[in-house]
């Protein structure tokens, strides 16, 4: 019984510690201007004037679109080609495959920092800097290796019975892939894209630094711009507002998948 009521409390104390950045930032934005630095939990009154603000920002509602199509984009190739990556390193048998599969888990220990430079000069040579395809390439960096990882342990997990009965009936290497293994992924593709989506919607230093222009700029790096000429004049309502306008949405996806995000995510730690 001890136990258990220990249990409960460390859960409480978890929650409160994780969740209360979340809802202090949601109770702010609704909070008027002049009750942002009030100490009280529950605010005396409501308002959505920072709401309003942030959506006549024109910058803010552009790098909506922008981080919308660039996230997209990314997920879209990043599945499109990692599937096919992964279907390979996990179903066909080649020389070096494992070795091939650590290295592509090798490519995401690398900090961003440390590729920035070269990331650079490869996108102002191909003429991409400032360009949404331009970021889309840098955001498969990190979104591919992670991609490629995740899918070929799901694809390893699919009983080796369906593949050779497809082989039987004079299916090639694509067929099966396309007709037969990949209708099986759906659940480890939504997963795995849900999460590479949320990594590419909120990445912040290669969408600062290869975009100059406010139409070419993301979420992240617009928020980060939001400013006054003083700490105490900085428009944190505004900053709030435009956080939970981009957090929401999110929260929402991943409660309506969550059962699909589970499964895939375990799918892969089993044989079939």
């Amino acid at each position: 019984m001890v136990l258990k009521g220990l249990f409960w409390v460390m859960v409480v104390i978890i929650l409160i510690f994780n969740l209360f950045p979340a809802v202090y930032a949601l109770v702010s934005s609704f909070r008027p201007s002049q009750e942002l630095f009030s100490t009280e939990v529950i605010p005396r009154s409501l308002t959505l004037d920072h709401y309003l603000a942030v959506f006549k920002d024109p910058r803010f509602v552009m790098s909506l679109v922008n981080s919308i199509i660039i996230a997209g984009s990314t997920v879209l190739i990043a599945l499109g080609l990692g599937s096919l990556c992964a279907y390979a390193l996990g179903r066909l048998p080649f020389r070096y495959k494992g070795s091939v599969l650590y290295l592509v888990l090798t490519m995401t220990m690398f900090p961003q920092i440390a590729v920035l430079s070269g990331l650079f000069v490869m996108l102002k040579t191909l003429g991409l800097f400032n360009t949404r395809p331009g970021l889309v390439m840098t955001y498969l960096i990190f979104t591919m290796p992670f991609t490629i990882w995740v899918m070929t342990q799901y694809f390893r997990s699919l009983p080796k019975e369906l593949e050779e009965a497809a082989y039987v009936d004079g299916a090639s290497p694509l067929t099966v892939f396309w007709e037969v293994l990949l209708p099986l992924t759906v659940p480890g593709m939504i997963s795995t894209g849900l999460l590479a989506f949320i990594g590419a919607w909120n990445e912040f230093l290669f969408a600062l630094t290869f975009t100059v222009t406010d139409t070419m700029k993301t979420v992240p790096v617009v928020i980060s711009q939001f400013s006054g000429t003083s700490a105490y004049e900085q428009p944190w309502g505004s900053i709030m507002a435009a956080s939970m306008v981009v957090t929401i949405p999110l929260v929402i996806l991943v409660m309506f998948f969550q059962h699909r995000i589970v499964a895939g995510l375990t799918a892969g730690a089993v044989k079939g």
